[in-house]
């Protein structure tokens, strides 16, 4: 499929693992140029050298970044922009899930997913939003979750900050609208993940299959499409709303969760 982002460039934090590096996948396959960062060291390495092997003709940049540091993530625009010039797409991915319920979440874990959910988007959009400016048109795409529209009580904490991202990308979307720059998200259901696979080690039966395993959790879970999302699914999305193709797309969000959502 032709995004139409041929030599335009892309950031995506959280790039290293999962959904991310996807994306990074798919963007650099589409003639992208990309800067990604990650918190850990050596799978951020791990993930650059994998992507050098499979396009080494890409123009690619790895930087370790804590997007909850605002120095840092100053540091990284500053290193992206000294690279490359400009940046034309914005990918915030970096974050996780708490499982925690009301009555077991602590203050601190309230203010730790709080922060998280929040400051993991408006560092990098802060930092990079003068460069999105001036690369007019130019995206946001968030990375976000179902629990913003259909909150568990087992993930308390994560489901309102969910809920409070959806509402964040809204308000950028329309103060930014005037300036040339987009911003969309994302409604991840339950996809492949470290995460999963370390429950799959923990939990399967001896001699059960991870594709028995992971079927059985998308019927428990009341999944339609009877399994998992695989991470370039929700790539897919993400580089559509990021490029021209949703041109006349701002403000909105896309599910990606299998027919589990409830609403309509």
């Amino acid at each position: 499929m032709n995004y139409d982002i041929d030599d335009k460039v892309a950031v995506v934090t959280g790039g290293s693992s999962g959904i991310g590096l996807a994306t990074v996948e798919l963007l650099l396959g589409e003639g992208a140029r990309v800067a990604f960062c990650g918190r850990d060291r050596e799978r951020l390495a791990s993930a650059e050298s994998e992507l050098r092997a499979a396009y080494p003709a890409a123009d690619l940049l790895a930087l370790p970044c804590d997007v909850l540091d605002p120095a840092a993530v100053a540091n990284f625009a500053a290193e992206v922009t000294g690279r490359f010039g400009r940046v034309d797409m914005l990918v915030n991915n970096a974050g996780q899930g708490r499982v925690s319920t009301f009555a077991d979440t602590a203050d601190d874990a309230w203010r730790q997913e709080l922060e998280l959910k929040f400051f993991g988007v408006i560092h990098p959009t802060r930092a990079f939003l003068p460069h999105l400016e001036r690369a007019a048109p130019a995206s946001v795409v968030c990375v976000n979750s179902l629990l913003a529209l259909q909150p568990e009580p087992h993930m308390v904490a994560t489901s309102a900050a969910r809920a409070g991202l959806l509402n964040l990308v809204r308000s950028m979307a329309v103060e930014f609208a005037p300036k040339g720059i987009r911003v969309n998200s994302i409604l991840l259901g339950m996809v492949e993940s470290g995460q999963w696979r370390r429950r799959y080690r923990d939990q399967a039966a001896e001699g059960q299959s991870w594709e028995d395993w992971s079927a059985n959790l998308a019927r428990d879970k009341h999944i339609p499409l009877g399994r998992l999302g695989r991470p370039r699914e929700p790539a897919h999305a993400i580089v559509f709303l990021a490029s021209p193709l949703a041109s006349y797309t701002t403000g909105s969000h896309i599910d990606i969760s299998g027919g589990l959502a409830r609403h309509v």
